[in-house]
């Protein structure tokens, strides 16, 4: 089993890279944005590795850091999202952003990746949602996750202040990854008890600076 790749970069393509280590090339398949991050041919590389051995074929998939690499492999745990589409979501969504869409149960930051429509996204919000807390992902992407999910109180999204001032803001025009993150922090602020009005002020105050 391969978990780490180090070598030169011997090609790029739209979703793939060819890596030579010690002369043989090893076809690695990446998101977007491991792609972006190499520095061209001829490069130095090292990438996380996750190999996926089936019975005609034994596949790469390489990334930049170790928490692209968990998330592919929490991802793929949704049914309907395969290796493919897992990658489509890295290539839009970097972890901590990810973290962030699903704590705030944001379908349509999902729906921006290719093979991912209103249901599937919804499937991968809900299947993971309960999870992202408890994810260590990352720095990043543990902590976005983890501040979003427990600053809002339980049951936050289906109802009370803060789901009306996140809609809120939401109607105003903004994200609502944004609107959620922005009113978990006024709620910390604020305290039990907060009206949607003191949240959507607050709210905007954190978008504001």
């Amino acid at each position: 089993m391969i978990g780490k790749l180090t070598g030169t970069v011997d090609s790029i393509g739209t979703d793939h890279l060819i890596v030579d280590c010690g002369g043989v090339g090893y076809v690695v398949f990446c998101s977007v944005r491991t792609l972006r991050r190499l520095e061209g041919t001829g490069s130095r590389v090292s990438l996380r590795v996750e190999t996926q051995v089936r019975e005609d074929a034994i596949t790469l998939y390489g990334f930049a850091d170790q928490a692209e690499r968990d998330w592919f492999k929490v991802l793929t745990t949704v049914q309907g999202v395969g290796s493919k589409v897992a990658l489509a979501i890295l290539s839009v969504l970097e972890p901590d952003r990810l973290a962030q869409s699903i704590a705030a149960q944001d379908r349509t930051a999902l729906a921006q990746a290719d093979g991912v429509g209103p249901k599937l996204a919804a499937r991968i919000v809900n299947e993971l949602k309960d999870k992202v807390a408890d994810l260590r992902i990352g720095p990043a992407a543990a902590g976005a996750a983890a501040g979003a999910a427990l600053a809002m109180p339980v049951g936050a999204d289906g109802g009370g202040a803060t789901a009306d001032a996140v809609s809120a803001l939401v109607n105003l025009g903004y994200r609502r990854a944004d609107a959620f993150t922005a009113v978990a922090t006024a709620a910390r602020q604020l305290g039990d008890g907060a009206t949607v009005q003191a949240l959507i002020r607050a709210g905007l105050k954190e978008l504001s600076a």
